[in-house]
C-alpha cells in the first residue's frame, strides 16, 4: 500500500534503495543482504527465529508484487494519501498479530524486540531503528517522501500498541525477549 500510494516507503527501503544507488546490486538483493545483517545482530541479543521470521521475507515480498501486478497507482491524491496511511497501520497491525502470535519476529522487528527485552519502550526503540535508517537511506541518496516520515514516526508507537494486544498468553512471550 505504500509502494501504491507513492508517498514515500518505509525508511528501511529507503536504505537499501540508497545501498543499491551507491554500491549497486539490486533493491531487493540489498533487501536480502541487510535482513541477512540485521539477524546476525540478533545473536548478542538473544533471539531466536521462528516461523514469522522466514514466512516475513517470503510472504511479503510476494504480497508486494501480487498487488504492484493486479492494482496501479491513483491519480487522486486523496486515494494515494489513504493507501499511505493504510500501509502504515497494516503494518503495524501486523506487526503485532504475527510476533503476539509467538510466530517469530522478522529480521527488523527482531532487533526491535531484543532491544526493548532490554528495558527499552519498543515505541521508543522501532522509532530510533526507524529514524537511524531513515538519515542513512537518504544520505545514501534514497528517495524519501511524507509516506516515509510518517512511517518512522508512526511504526514504533503503533508496534508498541499491537504487539501488547495481540499476545497471546502461554504462546507469546508476556515481555518483550522473555522465554516461554
Amino acid at each position: 500500500m505504500l509502494l501504491l500510494g507513492s508517498l514515500g516507503v518505509d525508511p528501511w527501503d529507503v536504505f537499501h534503495q540508497g545501498l543499491s544507488r551507491r554500491l549497486g546490486l539490486g533493491v531487493g538483493t540489498w533487501a536480502l543482504i541487510v535482513s541477512a545483517a540485521v539477524l546476525l545482530l540478533w545473536i548478542p541479543l538473544r533471539q531466536r527465529p521462528g516461523l514469522g521470521t522466514i514466512s516475513n521475507a517470503i510472504v511479503v515480498g510476494l504480497t508486494i508484487d501480487a498487488m504492484l501486478a493486479l492494482f496501479h497507482t491513483p491519480h487522486a491524491f486523496v486515494w494515494r494519501l489513504l493507501l499511505m496511511l493504510g500501509g502504515v497501520l497494516l503494518n503495524g497491525l501486523a506487526t503485532g498479530a504475527y510476533i503476539g502470535a509467538g510466530l517469530g519476529p522478522g529480521p527488523r522487528d527482531g532487533l526491535m524486540m531484543g532491544w526493548a527485552a532490554r528495558g527499552h519502550q519498543i515505541r521508543v526503540v522501532r522509532t530510533c531503528i526507524e529514524l537511524v535508517v531513515f538519515a542513512i537511506g537518504w544520505i545514501l541518496g534514497g528517495n524519501i517522501g511524507i509516506g516515509t516520515v510518517i512511517y518512522a514516526l508512526s511504526i514504533g508507537p503503533l508496534a508498541h500498541l499491537f504487539v501488547p494486544l495481540f499476545t497471546i498468553p502461554g504462546v507469546a512471550p508476556e515481555k518483550p525477549g522473555e522465554r516461554l
